[in-house]
């Protein structure tokens, strides 16, 4: 039988799984790989007026291409910033108020501070906590918080995998350019 305790265990170490992989296609990646275009259609960030700006997808569509890791890592730092402030927050938070980061080490930061703000928030959860309902508002609501804690592990795993085929496909861009 589950319970509330080895349901938060085994949730607890899905996410740490998944950050081990985000950790590792993080590892090394440079300024250029960061702001490196897979494919000219798809999505990606741009400074406009000093901002940095992420592409919003008008679909979920294949056409749309590919998304850089800059943009990945900003999709990564929205959802996040929305979890977290839907669930322990004001509520208040809306996508535009979520910029990209210029550079690589400013993502990654943000993404750490997150990842810490996250693990910090629900280390303070109960066991029972993780099957309320109270807390899930952000982008589902009406289900238990375990349901958002898989949420969110599935979609850094997601987020992370996609990250690590960005980076297979530039250096095998880079190894191609090389041989030729």
């Amino acid at each position: 039988m589950t319970t509330p305790t080895t349901l938060q265990q085994t949730l607890q170490y899905q996410y740490a799984i998944a950050c081990q992989l985000c950790d590792y296609h993080l590892t090394d990646l440079t300024e250029d790989e960061y702001h490196w275009r897979p494919a000219p259609p798809g999505l990606h960030i741009a400074e406009h007026s000093g901002v940095w700006q992420p592409d919003w997808p008008t679909s979920e569509g294949y056409d749309i291409g590919p998304p850089s890791s800059a943009w990945l890592m900003w999709h990564m730092t929205y959802w996040w910033s929305m979890v977290l402030d839907h669930t322990f927050g004001q509520a208040s938070l809306q996508r535009e108020d979520i910029p990209a980061s210029g550079s690589f080490a400013e993502a990654k930061s943000r993404l750490l501070d997150l990842r810490n703000q996250w693990e910090g928030a629900v280390h303070k959860l109960s066991p029972e906590a993780w099957l309320d309902t109270a807390r899930t508002r952000w982008p589902f609501a009406d289900r238990s918080f375990a349901d958002l804690a898989a949420w969110l592990n599935v979609e850094l795993m997601k987020n992370a995998s996609e990250l690590g085929y960005s980076r297979f496909l530039y250096g095998s861009q880079a190894n191609y350019k090389s041989h030729n």
